[in-house]
């Protein structure tokens, strides 16, 4: 049959509306699949980092049950591969579909420069993509974002505009530094490019171990999880795709994990009031039909669970991380996985999965606090 460029398929579908399910297994029912991540891949390799994976001898004892049949021991043993983010290019996976998304414009689009608006990690990844291809970045910045958010977005030279914090007054500033200077419009998650771009994580993790059994990310707007997920079930149809989310300070806030269960996109959830701020984001048109029919299940996390991670991974790892990037941890080891692991064992074993990847996705918290603490 005739080869069709699946950028073709993807300008068709986006046409129509949202992606549905797939139909006859076509991988082209997404907003981006294996060959456009392998793609992107080739495209930021001049300029993103491959990130390398830690292990943690004391928090894989942490994984072992409290029973352990004597007869096949090394069965309950559950090990943890950290697919290390933090150490990207701006401290968190952003920068991946940042720049990917940068460099799909052309040379004259690249000119106008980029526009967002983000008050996270985002921001600084687009800000740092149009530093590094040298074309502006115009950043739409709500009130109240942290401080070490904004030095970061300056220093790597996006050109901030400052909103009310809703929705509407952000989108409304975007389309004005649109309309004026021309700017293409950047989205933090819900863009073909930049789930391409975030899927190469997943390309990178299974070349790196190889044989992982579960794969757990964690889920706010979807970008992320989206690509990995796409990339990873290509790879390895037999590696679980899990999701990591905060189910706020009320404990019902997590709204991939309610989208999941009745499987339709939950809108209306007000986002949770979470020491996770970059897990604060809705799922998208583009990442809800990935999310839907390639995670495998969600786990949801509580704040302790965030903050114990954190603590762990401080203390025992030596690593930098935000909250939102201790969710993947948090997951692992709540009894949530553990009946997870145990429920989809197979004929005779213990547990469905023995090798774990854990996405750290960000580095990128206020150090403010610790600085004082010593009196500078």
């Amino acid at each position: 049959p005739r080869r069709v460029h699946p950028e073709v398929h993807l300008r068709e579908r986006l046409a129509m509306g949202p992606p549905g399910s797939p139909r006859g297994g076509v991988s082209h029912e997404y907003a981006a699949d294996l060959e456009m991540i392998q793609e992107a891949r080739e495209r930021i390799a001049p300029y993103a980092k491959k990130t390398p994976v830690h292990r943690c001898a004391t928090i894989d004892a942490l994984m072992r049950p409290d029973r352990v049949d004597l007869e096949t021991p090394h069965d309950s043993d559950v090990r943890l591969f950290f697919k290390c983010e933090t150490f990207q290019k701006g401290g968190a996976f952003k920068f991946r579909g940042a720049i990917n998304a940068t460099l799909r414009l052309s040379e004259a689009d690249r000119e106008k420069g980029v526009v967002t608006h983000s008050s996270g990690n985002h921001a600084a990844a687009l800000a740092l993509a149009a530093k590094t291809l040298d074309c502006p970045a115009y950043i739409v910045v709500p009130e109240g974002a942290p401080q070490c958010k904004l030095d970061a977005i300056e220093t790597y030279g996006g050109r901030i505009t400052r909103c009310a914090a809703t929705v509407s007054d952000r989108e409304a500033t975007c389309a004005r530094l649109q309309r004026e200077t021309g700017a293409t419009l950047i989205p933090p998650y819900d863009h073909p490019d930049v789930i391409a771009g975030q899927g190469t994580i997943g390309v990178e993790f299974l070349e790196q171990v190889p044989d992982l059994d579960a794969v757990i990310v964690p889920v706010s707007g979807g970008g992320m999880i989206s690509g990995i997920a796409l990339a990873v079930k290509a790879l390895n149809p037999n590696c679980l795709v899990l999701a990591a989310e905060p189910g706020g300070e009320m404990g019902n806030r997590a709204d991939c994990y309610e989208s999941k269960r009745v499987n339709e996109v939950q809108m209306d959830m007000p986002p949770p009031v979470t020491i996770a701020d970059g897990l604060r984001a809705r799922l998208g048109r583009l990442t809800w039909p990935v999310v839907r029919d390639k995670v495998d299940d969600v786990l949801v996390v509580s704040e302790l669970d965030i903050v114990n991670a954190m603590k762990l991974i401080y203390e025992r790892m030596k690593l930098v991380v935000e909250p939102s990037g201790a969710a993947g941890l948090a997951a692992a080891l709540s009894e949530s996985f553990k009946d997870f692991n145990a429920k989809n064992a197979g004929w005779g074993q213990t547990v469905r999965c023995r090798k774990v990847g854990i996405v750290l996705c960000g580095g990128n918290v206020d150090l403010g606090v610790l600085w004082k603490s010593y009196g500078l």
